[in-house]
């Protein structure tokens, strides 16, 4: 019994022990010592994007290039994307990396307006990466909480869900602010900008080609589309000073990734990091994607022009050549993987995707270049569309070129094999064997659109282009997938606000059309 006493004083001498330990220098101890009453906005910016960047490149992969026919899964289990068979389960990714990356992103504003850290620069370009993540989340998934989202610090924990049209408004809102607010071209933390450098200008550029995707996005919605035509023709025709966009390659908006897999350096390269080589090539390039590059001797998969560059798509051909996949086949066939990406460690591949820096884009010029082209096809500008449309080819190709290919030498290689541009084509025809303007636009764009998030899926569901093949094996009455499903854990922890989504939208399903679809 006596010693259980001493026991007992020992603890208790110990605890006050601690407790004094505990309080003194409580107060120097626990003072700030870089003295900042909040997070300064350059502190910010880095990791949301790379985080964000990280899950489109994660998807791109394995959802928006076996959708649209990049490449093709060689397997016979359920929830083959390919065969439009989706689970329920693939929508979490981008919702949570999504939402969670916004918060910093917001919060960049908040900092940039307080007295201590005034910058219109960050401010301007907070909404413009806000409005990109935001414009993702609701042509991923349609009605998605909006004006309510990431309040959690404010108890906010069931926000509502906010139509598609109203966030588009809102967004639209966003990006004229934004303009205005870079044209004082405030400087910037330079270390602080994994897109640009502290080049604000480029942001300016940015945040409006931003605005011509999405504006192009509604323009066939009757009940905004004349707003959205004049808006476009506003800001290429009357005052383009006023809206300067991406024009050229260096303008492009990306991540250079360094091309390691440390888990120290910010800007590793995703792929590399988060897919196994042997994960990275086990999928079939489809016959889709790669007859159409076999068919224009195209440069990206050959040196056609003479220039010494390498095969930059990194495609390693099959047994008899290029030779793909067909895609959406039906279970139980026979399917052998013929050309196929390169992985990255492949002894001496001539370049690899999965670590090629260049991989990082959230906007390229190719893709301002084919909205102008469809604008002006549309008669909505001024300007040549086929001016336009070979730029926008060139701009595709050179951007994965080391070696930069003379556009005199693209136009005519394109029109010797086949895709030039042609006046007297009709604007749109949905036969496969005939020819139109959309069509070449809209093919051309596609190959532009290569590793870039889910625009390639939404301007498909927009457009009908490229015209696809489709195969006898697939889900979902043989129709693209028109949105993702709400993530299961939204359903539970936001019960009320789903079911009213539900109720607004369309039931939960991956038919069911987002605003800017419906008729």
């Amino acid at each position: 019994m006596k010693k259980n006493n001493k026991l007992v004083i020992y603890i208790l001498l110990a605890a006050l022990g601690l407790n004094s330990a505990c309080t003194k220098d409580f107060n120097e101890v626990n003072t700030d010592p870089i003295g900042e009453p909040m997070v300064a906005p350059h502190r910010l910016m880095t990791f949301p994007l790379v985080n964000i960047l990280t899950a489109n490149l994660a998807r791109n992969r394995n959802f928006n290039n076996e959708l649209m026919q990049v490449t093709v899964d060689r397997n016979d289990a359920e929830g083959r994307v390919f065969r439009y068979d989706i689970r329920r389960n693939i929508a979490d990714q981008t919702w949570n990396a999504w939402y969670v990356n916004l918060t910093d992103l917001k919060d960049i504003y908040v900092a940039a307006s307080s007295p201590e850290y005034l910058n219109t620069s960050y401010q301007g370009i907070s909404l413009i990466t806000q409005a990109w993540v935001y414009s993702l989340l609701t042509d991923t998934y349609g009605d998605v909480p909006y004006k309510e989202a990431n309040m959690g610090k404010e108890g906010n924990y069931q926000p509502v869900f906010d139509k598609q049209k109203d966030i588009y408004l809102d967004l639209f809102d966003k990006l004229e602010q934004a303009n205005d607010l870079l044209k004082a071209n405030t400087s910037i933390v330079a270390t602080s900008d994994p897109v640009y450098k502290g080049d604000v200008s480029k942001w300016r550029r940015l945040g409006n080609s931003l605005y011509l995707r999405l504006l192009l996005r509604v323009s066939g919605k009757g009940e905004v589309s004349a707003n959205a035509v004049a808006k476009i023709k506003e800001m290429v025709d009357t005052n383009p000073s006023e809206y300067p966009i991406i024009e050229t390659n260096d303008q492009t908006a990306r991540i250079l990734w360094n091309g390691t897999n440390s888990t120290t350096a910010a800007f590793s390269s995703p792929l590399m990091a988060n897919v196994r080589p042997v994960d990275f090539r086990g999928p079939g390039i489809s016959t889709f994607f790669i007859d159409n590059l076999t068919m224009w001797n195209d440069p990206r998969i050959n040196d056609a022009l003479g220039y010494n560059n390498v095969n930059v798509f990194g495609i390693r051909p099959g047994p008899f050549g290029y030779e793909g996949i067909p895609s959406g086949y039906a279970p139980g066939t026979s399917i052998d993987v013929q050309s196929r990406f390169y992985s990255q460690a492949e002894t001496n591949d001539p370049h690899t995707l999965q670590i090629d820096p260049k991989t990082g884009i959230i906007m390229n010029c190719a893709e301002v270049d084919f909205i102008l082209a469809e604008a002006a096809a549309k008669g909505w500008i001024s300007g040549d569309p086929a001016t336009y449309y070979y730029k926008g080819i060139g701009s595709a190709i050179n951007y994965w070129m080391p070696r930069q290919i003379s556009q005199g030498d693209i136009i005519a290689h394109t029109i010797s094999r086949g895709i030039g541009w042609n006046n007297s084509l009709p604007l749109s025809d949905f036969n496969p064997n005939s020819l139109s303007k959309m069509s070449l636009i809209h093919t051309q764009k596609y190959y532009a659109l290569f590793l870039v998030d889910f625009q390639q899926w939404f301007e498909y569901r927009r457009t009908s282009y490229p015209l696809l093949p489709k195969g006898s094996g697939l889900a979902n009455g043989g129709n693209m997938p028109a949105r993702l499903f709400y993530p299961l854990v939204t359903q539970s922890t936001n019960p009320t606000s789903y079911k009213n989504a539900i109720a607004s939208q369309g039931p939960d399903e991956i038919s069911t059309m987002v605003w800017w679809q419906k008729p």
